[in-house]
């Protein structure tokens, strides 16, 4: 704040008016000040539970079932055949070597395999788990703010 003054000033006219007097007013001006702070309002307690269930899965499963034929040939050969496929059979050719006059290949029989793909439905019992969260107000904590 400023002090009052009051100055005395003699105008220099010549006609003769009195003397002046000027006076200082001071000015006040409030400002405003803002804080915050934080306050603790509440507490909350959370609890987090397991539940169970059991389910059945029903599921479509893939496997491969073999069909083995024996098929006798009994056919003199000059080399050993090969292994082959032939639509979803595969040929393997059981050879062996027979005694005779002169020593030759025989193919005594051929094994085919035949592929096939079955499909069946299979129950397959399954645990599943959820949590679930329970939340509590805590009665011993301070409620209220300022």
């Amino acid at each position: 704040m400023s002090e009052a003054r009051s100055t005395s000033q003699t105008s220099g006219s010549s006609d003769g008016k009195a003397a002046e007097q000027v006076a200082a007013i001071p000015l006040i001006e409030e400002r405003l000040s803002i804080a915050k702070r934080k306050v603790e309002t509440g507490r909350v307690r959370v609890r987090v539970t397991v539940e169970e269930r059991d389910e059945t899965v029903t599921e479509e499963l893939l496997r491969d079932e073999l069909q083995i034929e024996r098929v006798p040939k009994n056919v003199r050969l000059t080399e050993p055949p090969r292994v082959r496929l032939e639509g979803t059979t595969t040929i393997v050719p059981v050879v062996e070597e027979v005694v005779v006059t002169e020593k030759v290949l025989m193919l005594v029989e051929e094994i085919h395999i035949t592929r096939r793909e079955v499909a069946e439905v299979t129950e397959i019992p399954v645990r599943l788990r959820a949590e679930r969260a329970t939340v509590e107000r805590d009665p011993a904590a301070p409620s209220g703010g300022e």
